[in-house]
């Protein structure tokens, strides 16, 4: 199956070498293996830690221009994700994502990328000048929540703009939804369009047969793939995945370097080769585990009143194709409130913190470090509130929530036209008709409802309110309090 052996971890054994022998340091950091450090965050983050928060001298290689062990890292981690290339990132996988638009866009090119994009990949297109083409993703009516893009949408897109630098695909989405993956890569090859995945949330896809294709597996010219967020290694640390032909390798590594630190962190950078390692080796059985776990939880919350939580019957030949069960989407709305009461009810009352929640659904997510003990313990504090809220609720009372999705606004500047215009700080109330400057989005999942260069509408503002109202973490503008919002300066004709 692979062609190097994946039971080896070269940066993290080189990083181990090297602390065993105890060196006397001269550089940075300067806590000096902790002993420069507040004694009490020394002690608990623990010595083995600290000997290998180190920098990039000559024995360690250097990430900017990996020639020892971490290029062997990085080609271990190629072989495991079936990549020609990969690139390890401390900047998380927004770095990454910012460094696959920044490797194919530059001012004026075209980029297809659906709606529902994470705000990294709005930054990438806002700083690289590239001009966006959405693709409206399918919505679905029941969650109130964006799917995948369609191949009859991405065939309209493509015929539309043959001219276009890159095709920005989700796979999967946040909640855990997948396109045709594999048959978008076609249609866009064959326009000699490179296809760029944003792969946040499917590390752990590529090891399993029964779960959706990963980018590398579809034939996807990029992918950046978050290792942090489901694979087992440190927060912050993720991978850019390349293939060779349509993106330029070399242009890939010069643009990331001018993306990242150059004090990069060992500690992420070790994390990963372990976790590429773990994935390698022991990945399918972990995979499978967590899967079974998923779906025994799925049944159980279905069996709870007030509680859906949908699964592979929603799949469809378009949009829905397919889906990665270890993500539990949980529509609340049958209770009578939203899905923020619901989170916040779940860590005062039972210690539970969730991915996300929004005004219908929570989102929890099973990995390979769940057991029955912990999920047997979400099973509990949902049937408790389910008895909770129902028992206020009088029999034939329970009302159907209608779902609302705003509809998305209409460009009338770039991203970067808009992020750099002469601006203006007017009431958000007020701002319906003018050209937002700045992003306002939910975060998480950080899916814009505004952009840079978008008309508000009321509809968009409507749907802010709610959102605000419901206590979830509406961000974006300058003004925290989102009492204000900066719109593109209107000057009077002059007479």
């Amino acid at each position: 199956m692979y062609k190097k052996d994946q039971s080896l971890t070269p940066l993290f054994d080189g990083l181990l070498n090297h602390a065993a022998t105890n060196p006397t340091q001269f550089h940075i950091p300067g806590h000096k293996k902790g002993s420069g450090m507040d004694p009490r965050f020394c002690e608990f983050i623990g010595e083995n830690a600290l000997s290998i928060d180190l920098i990039n001298i000559a024995p360690l290689d250097d990430l900017h221009h990996p020639q020892g062990m971490i290029r062997e890292a990085q080609d271990l981690a190629a072989d495991a994700f079936g990549a020609d290339h990969t690139f390890f990132s401390v900047q998380g996988t927004s770095g990454a994502i910012m460094t696959m638009i920044m490797s194919v866009c530059g001012p004026g090119d075209k980029i297809i990328v659906p709606r529902n994009v994470h705000k990294s990949i709005m930054s990438a297109i806002v700083f690289s000048g590239a001009t966006p083409i959405f693709i409206h993703p399918e919505i679905d009516s029941e969650l109130g929540i964006s799917h995948g893009i369609t191949t009859g949408a991405v065939k309209k897109a493509l015929a539309a703009h043959p001219d276009a630098k890159g095709l920005l695909v989700i796979n999967p989405t946040y909640f855990g939804i997948s396109a045709n993956l594999k048959e978008i890569v076609n249609l866009a090859h064959s326009y000699d369009v490179p296809v760029l995945v944003d792969e946040a949330h499917g590390v752990h896809i590529h090891f399993h047969e029964d779960l959706p294709l990963s980018a590398m597996q579809a034939g996807a010219d990029m992918a950046a793939t978050s290792v942090h967020k489901l694979g087992g290694s440190l927060t912050q640390s993720s991978v850019l995945n390349v293939k060779d032909g349509l993106v330029n390798p070399d242009r890939v590594q010069s643009i990331i370097s001018m993306l990242t630190t150059t004090s990069t962190s060992y500690l992420l950078l070790a994390s990963l080769d372990a976790a590429r390692k773990h994935l390698a080796v022991n990945g399918h059985d972990l995979v499978d585990g967590a899967v079974k776990l998923a779906e025994r939880t799925r049944d159980r919350i279905n069996d709870i009143p007030g509680f859906t939580c949908y699964g592979i019957e929603m799949l469809n030949d378009h949009a829905i194709y397919d889906m990665d069960p270890t993500k539990l989407t949980i529509s609340i709305k049958d209770l009578g409130i939203n899905g923020y009461d619901v989170e916040t009810w779940l860590r005062e009352k039972y210690q539970i913190e969730v991915e996300l929640s929004d005004l219908y659904n929570i989102l929890c997510i099973i990995s390979f470090g769940d057991n029955e003990e912990t999920t047997d313990r979400l099973i509990e504090a949902l049937t408790a509130l389910s008895e909770e809220q129902l028992s206020h609720i009088k029999k034939g009372e329970r009302k159907h929530v209608s779902v609302h999705v705003p509809n998305i606004p209409t460009l009338a500047l770039s991203p970067r036209d808009a992020f750099y215009s002469e601006t203006e700080s007017i009431l958000l109330r007020e701002s319906a008709g003018r050209v937002s400057a700045e992003f306002v989005m939910v975060y998480p999942p950080g899916i814009p409802i505004l952009i840079p260069g978008e008309i508000i509408e009321e509809e968009n503002l409507s749907y802010i309110g709610k959102n605000m109202d419901a206590g979830l973490p509406v961000q974006g503008p300058e003004d925290a309090s989102l009492t204000y919002i900066r719109v593109i300066r209107e000057h009077k004709p002059i007479t």
